[in-house]
């Protein structure tokens, strides 16, 4: 198999998206969604920890939603991810699950997620489709280190909070927060494609492994506990 050769360009920061609005509770809530579905792309709890499975194609729609998660401080970004899980990876009993990111800024109750996403699957709600896109300068160096600031205030924009609410992960953050989770599904998507064209790729072996961490919940998170954190693997295509 040839290496994977598709460098990152201003239309890999472009994606067709589908912006809703729901009404609950006295407020409203603009949705963003993917226009098409995810077909490689998958995301899972484990035993101890969470993993996101993507390919370069839609790897690079996922990364590139994280970045609109930073430039969208009043919106939720909604990714189904579950309903179309992968063939051949995740873990034995792993529970499949859709992501929403939502704004610190846009001060969402996690419980309310279950109602909101039923409105926005009924035929009623008005669907939005939209081109959106980012500049290249939102996205930071893939090979820069990850860390987080000494400042207690600086750092805490850094850092994502989860919740589990209707078979859905949802992360709370600010944008250098959703920034850095970008670029490290970014890196898994040009570092990944070339070791799955020189490397047998055999489900659930470690025969080639590319992945990166999206550190942390909190501030206390313990060290010992990192496994506990969200994981992005490159996963080659999988059949339908």
């Amino acid at each position: 198999m040839a290496a994977s050769r598709a460098p990152l360009t201003r239309d890999s920061l472009r994606v067709r998206i589908v912006v809703q609005k729901v009404r609950l509770a006295g407020t409203e809530y603009r949705v963003i969604r993917p226009a098409g579905p995810l077909k490689n792309g998958a995301l899972y709890k484990g035993r101890d920890h969470y993993e996101m499975y993507v390919d370069r194609t839609d790897g690079r729609r996922i990364g590139t939603l994280w970045l609109l998660a930073a430039r969208s401080p009043r919106s939720l970004v909604y990714l189904p991810m579950r309903t179309a899980p992968a063939v051949g990876v995740g873990e034995e009993g792993g529970q499949p699950l859709d992501l929403v990111l939502a704004p610190r800024t846009a001060q969402f109750r996690p419980s309310r997620w279950k109602r909101i996403r039923e409105h926005l699957n009924t035929g009623n709600t008005v669907r939005e489709l939209h081109t959106a896109s980012v500049p290249e300068r939102d996205l930071p160096d893939l090979d820069a280190d990850y860390i987080i600031p000494d400042s207690p205030k600086e750092a805490d924009g850094f850092l994502l909070r989860k919740n589990i609410y209707a078979e859905t992960l949802l992360l709370t953050g600010g944008s250098a927060a959703f920034r850095e989770g970008a670029k490290e599904i970014f890196a898994v998507t040009k570092y990944g494609p070339p070791e799955a064209a020189t490397h047998l790729y055999i489900p659930g072996a470690c025969n080639y492994h590319v992945c990166r961490p999206l550190y942390d919940w909190g501030l206390d998170t313990p060290k010992m506990r990192n496994w506990e954190q969200l994981h992005v693997e490159f996963s080659p295509s999988w059949a339908r």
